[in-house]
């Protein structure tokens, strides 16, 4: 166990220096890291309640998605039985359930199994619980009536939250914040930490915005003061301008938001003002084609989020796929409304339920006690080696210090988000890094008092301790793995840290430690043992 090849030592050597060069970064200042190349500008970033920032947690709007659902069936509903030919009427959504009535009672059975065809097992073609997105069942006097049980609800809420999850990382990612934590959080909630970010207001206004976009026809057949009187025909709506000015719209969507590729701010050519360019996917240009050309001389609605933001004529067929948005905005407005657009639209409105602002000032103080609390617990851990184990607690000393600096070397090769749990992650694992080392120097006094000479006792030391080591660790690194897997926020950073110092403390107690101890059996040919 003490003998090591020239290249198996130059080997453990290089991987200690390599790994511990990777934490360099993080003692030079950011904008000097920024002038290297891209491959060494890897460092720590700090968490939230270290350098501070901004904390919220999202809420998805249940109620919402139960109706998107249920109108979702009902235009399912309509679809199937007019593809069927039969007749129906009072189709409409009542109790949390689509009630349809068959005129002909011939019709009914057929009905019943051409609706029966969309519920679907949730979970799926996999799913194996026998519970289904839709119930069809037939409530007397011609009446078909679906629910949709409670089950479905949630599975399309978990669906809602996967989905506006990564409309939201997007979304805070073009702010150009550094590392946010973006994740969900029981069941229809969404935590979002963005450290560094001292003003939520503005990540408010994005987030809570769906940014549904729609381009709509305006119907200029109805005045809009007989629309306020309620004389609206069953295909249009009365929606509001910016200003503040009422429109008809027609409920007929010519093309959605989700057809447009990319959408960057400009300026306007002529009146130097702030607007919204964008571009359209092949299947969006060519639907926006149609709509325009169909349409010369009318006007049409660019309607977000049920209000319309700008209704211009069509002068002439717009064939390029392409346009822009005016609309009075300012510079940031447009801005915003570009990141909400290249982001998409989130499939259900989102509103803050907690909101919280840390300070830089109480991140310093969470650093400067983490740092405290760091060396002194090092300092004793150091004194208790030396005086314990004298000269082979200095190599156990040696051993930790480059445990500790691969941990940082690691932690900025991922770029990890570095919070105060993280920190306590890293003491804990110079605590089990000499742990290590105990188990190694006791076995050698065991060997020592059993009669063996220094050298062998040494080799017998390492030898045996091997497998008390691995146990110890691989069951402190299956409880981080756990942590990491079903926490969240801080404790998923301690674990993240208490697993990469279990991997550097095998490393280091065991291979570097014995090379340590190795050389100097090589140098001084030891009769005794200084331990």
């Amino acid at each position: 166990m003490l003998y090591f090849t020239r290249w198996k030592a130059l080997a453990i050597i290089l991987t200690a220096l390599v790994v511990c060069l990777c934490a360099v970064p993080n003692f030079f200042p950011e904008a000097r890291v920024k002038t290297w190349p891209l491959w060494a500008q890897r460092h720590l970033v700090l968490g939230l309640d270290l350098q501070g920032g901004s904390y919220l947690l999202l809420e998805v709007d249940s109620n919402y998605v139960k109706k998107e659902k249920l109108d979702q069936i009902r235009d399912d509903v309509r679809r199937v039985l007019r593809e069927a030919r039969i007749v129906y009427t009072g189709l409409n959504v009542r109790n949390d359930a689509v009630e349809v009535r068959i005129t002909k009672d011939t019709d009914q059975q057929t009905a019943l199994s051409k609706l029966r065809d969309l519920s679907q097992p949730l979970g799926g073609l996999l799913g194996s619980n026998g519970q289904r997105s839709l119930e069809v069942a037939d409530a007397g006097n011609g009446t078909i009536r679906l629910t949709v049980p409670q089950a479905a609800i949630t599975d399309r809420i978990r669906q809602t939250i996967e989905q506006s999850i990564q409309i939201v990382e997007k979304r805070v990612n073009e702010l150009g914040t550094v590392e946010p934590v973006i994740q969900r959080q029981g069941t229809d909630r969404i935590l979002v930490q963005v450290p560094g970010l001292q003003d939520p207001t503005r990540l408010k206004e994005l987030l809570g915005k769906t940014a549904k976009m729609e381009f709509r026809m305006v119907d200029e057949a109805v005045p809009p003061d007989a629309a306020l009187q309620g004389k609206i025909p069953p295909d249009d709506e009365l929606l509001s301008e910016v200003t503040g000015q009422k429109l008809v719209i027609k409920k007929q969507i010519l093309v959605s938001g989700g057809d447009l590729s990319d959408a960057q701010t400009s300026f306007d050519q002529r009146s130097s003002e702030p607007v919204v360019s964008f571009k359209f996917n092949s299947a969006g240009a060519r639907k926006f084609a149609q709509a325009t050309t169909e349409n010369v001389g009318q006007r049409f609605a660019i309607v977000l989020d049920n209000q319309v933001i700008s209704a211009p004529v069509i002068r002439e067929p717009i064939i390029g796929g392409q346009g822009q948005i005016s609309g009075s905005f300012t510079v940031q407005s447009a801005n915003d409304l570009a990141i909400l657009l290249r982001a998409g639209a989130l499939p259900a409105p989102l509103t803050v339920i907690e909101e919280r602002t840390v300070g830089p000032g109480l991140g310093q103080d969470s650093i400067e006690k983490g740092e405290l609390a760091a060396y002194v617990g090092s300092i004793l851990v150091v004194v208790f080696m030396l005086v314990t184990y004298r000269l082979f607690g200095l190599f156990a000393n040696i051993a930790v210090a480059i445990n500790v600096a691969m941990i940082f070397g690691v932690l900025s090769l991922l770029n990890a988000t570095l919070t105060l749990p993280g920190i306590a992650g890293i003491v804990l694992t110079v605590g089990i890094a000499v742990d290590s080392n105990v188990l190694i120097y006791e076995r050698i006094r065991e060997e020592i008092r059993g009669g063996r000479n220094a050298i062998s006792a040494i080799d017998a030391g390492f030898k045996r301790a091997l497998a008390t080591i691995l146990d110890s660790n691989i069951t402190t690194f299956i409880a981080a793995a756990v942590l990491f897997y079903i926490g969240t926020g801080p404790v998923r950073g301690f674990a993240v840290t208490l697993g990469i110092g279990i991997l550097t403390t095998v490393f280091t107690a065991f291979t570097l430690t014995r090379l340590i101890v190795a050389w100097w059996v090589r140098w001084k040919r030891p009769q005794s043992v200084p331990i």
